[in-house]
């Protein structure tokens, strides 16, 4: 049997090498810029912003004073998602079994693959080569485990330096650091600083079976580590992989937790990290590119109408029904917005997806124009055509005619465009004797109407509330007189007891009262009411009203 060997393919620069492929590369100076508690920070850099300076994680107010005439654009993480399952179809040239790494990360299973590129150095080649065309960086590793490969994909050749905190005497401090742009000496007349040389590509690949030699010289955080973790590390003197491997692993997942070990485990080969090729997802969607950029709402509902016939083919042919549908509009200025739409039955009818989403135009801004137009069934269910079996059917007909009434589905995905459809409940049964659990709330659109309720032993009141304190006599028989709500009343009829007891198995805080005796009483004023006598547990005897039948 051929060893195991992992590729790994890291693209450092993914997001901002995505939007200047849609730019052409116009303007190289390019960040995308993310939130982060309430800042924005730098996300992803061209390799011409990094060359001035800029880091990942910089704060956009500082990247900008260093580098004026930097471009930025927002983070997509949707677009980027895309992006890398693009290229997760492009790396199925070099094996069959290639797995996503989010947000910018592959593995490939080369077992047995390599020797059809000429080996695994002119594999490592052709890759580069293919991402230059296309105007992406990369960093390759190959190992015999994914551990490995993802680790000299990111620090092959890197020395594991001690963590920089500004109190050793050769290390700055930060807030010199800080200032350090302004120091730059190139930028006065002096010699500009040497770039790196690139690293040979035979260094980012372990050979068979050497595994071990090729982690110990990487920092500890080549093995997937939280920053935390590899700081604690750095702090102790643990610099190398290597430093952690003859340790006594009881004592490392004791400081450290069992992650360090696990980590630690795979890397070696120690514990299985299998590689799980993702699965092509079925694809509902369709586009629409505009002759010109458009901004009314008129315009957007007739790219709407060209789009919807389409979805509804591709739906209908794999027997499916949208649930959740996502419109995309493209703007003229490289900027998308979404808007999405649920529906309380699976559908690709056109006439009951169109005026949910025309619902949805006044939240939309054209901005500069709107160049494209993508609708997307993202959840979807199997829908099912009744067939007709003979007279057995003919009994359920009533049921079936309401089951294709959508009048209720549609008037639920109305409103459930306007506040949501999880804010629309209904009633369902629920397995309890207790009167206020008989039924639970679910929401109206992933759930069918209830058929069959249960029937109580004796009738239940209209309306229930919760208990009211009854003034009578804190005795079992029914008072011929009481007071509740600050109003004398008098028995005049009185149907009972029916005795419910608590669910012994559950401590319900309202239930502490202990056994109780149900009464249906209709007073002389007409009331009828629904009072019971607790018979006390926890709590203290007495009489109490908890409905009304009328």
């Amino acid at each position: 049997m051929p060893t195991r060997r992992i590729l790994s393919l890291w693209f450092p620069r993914l997001a901002a090498e995505r939007l200047l492929r849609l730019e052409n590369g116009i303007a190289p100076l390019l960040a995308v810029v993310r939130n982060q508690n309430n800042m924005q920070v730098l996300a992803s850099l061209s390799r011409a912003a990094e060359a001035e300076g800029l880091s990942l994680g910089q704060p956009l107010r500082d990247a900008q004073a260093m580098c004026p005439q930097l471009l930025t654009r927002p983070a997509n993480p949707q677009a980027e998602a895309t992006f890398l399952g693009v290229l997760r179809r492009w790396a199925g040239k070099f094996s069959p079994w290639v797995s996503e790494e989010p947000p910018a990360s592959l593995i490939v299973d080369l077992t047995g693959c390599a020797h059809l590129f000429g080996g695994e150095e002119p594999l490592l080649q052709q890759i580069e080569e293919e991402c230059a065309d296309l105007g992406l960086s990369v960093q390759a590793g190959i190992a015999d485990t994914v551990g490995t490969a993802w680790a000299l994909a990111r620090f092959a050749g890197q020395p594991a330096t001690a963590t920089r905190t500004g109190d050793a005497i050769d290390q700055e401090a930060y807030a010199t650091r800080a200032r350090a742009v302004k120091r730059r000496n190139w930028e006065r007349g002096g010699p500009a600083p040497k770039q790196a040389a690139p690293l040979p590509r035979s260094s980012r690949i372990a050979a068979p079976g050497q595994t071990r030699a090729a982690l110990a010289p990487l920092p500890v955080a080549a093995l997937r580590l939280p920053a935390e973790t590899s700081t604690e590390l750095n702090r102790l003197g643990l610099r190398r992989v290597g430093d952690l491997a003859g340790m006594p692993r009881a004592a490392l997942a004791r400081r450290f937790g069992g992650d360090l070990v696990r980590r630690l485990d795979q890397a070696l080969g120690m514990e299985p990290e299998p590689v799980s090729p993702a699965k092509p997802p079925v694809s509902f969607a369709v586009q629409l590119t505009l002759p010109a950029p458009v901004g009314l709402d008129s315009d957007i509902a007739a790219g709407i109408d060209r789009l919807l016939p389409e979805l509804e083919r591709r739906l209908t042919g794999k027997g499916r029904g949208a649930r959740r549908i996502r419109l995309q509009l493209f703007r003229g200025d490289g900027t998308m917005q979404t808007v999405e739409i649920g529906l309380a039955r699976p559908s690709a009818n056109p006439d009951r997806i169109k005026p949910l989403l025309l619902m949805k135009l006044p939240e939309i801004d054209a901005g500069f124009g709107i160049e494209c137009l993508r609708l997307e069934a993202h959840v979807t269910e199997p829908v099912h055509d009744r067939q007709h079996r003979g007279h057995m059917d003919a009994a359920a007909d009533a049921t079936a005619r309401l089951a294709s009434d959508t009048n209720l589905d549609d008037l639920i995905g109305r409103i459930g465009a306007r506040v949501g459809l999880e804010a629309i409940t209904r009633a369902h049964p629920a397995d309890s004797h207790i009167p206020e659990k008989t039924s639970h709330r679910v929401a109206a659109a992933w759930s069918e109407p209830a058929r069959d309720w249960p029937k109580p032993p004796t009738p239940r009141p209209l309306v229930i509330w919760r208990p009211e304190t009854v003034t009578a006599k804190d005795t079992p028989a029914l008072p011929s007189r009481f007071r509740w709500r600050g109003r004398a009343l008098e028995t005049s009829a009185a149907t009972g007891p029916e005795r419910i007891s608590p669910e012994w198995w559950l401590d319900d805080p309202n239930w502490r009262s202990g056994v109780r005796d149900y009464w249906q009483v209709t007073t002389t004023t007409g009331e009828r009411l629904w009072l019971y006598y607790a018979h006390g547990g926890t709590m203290s005897s007495g009489w109490f009203c908890q409905g009304s039948f009328a």
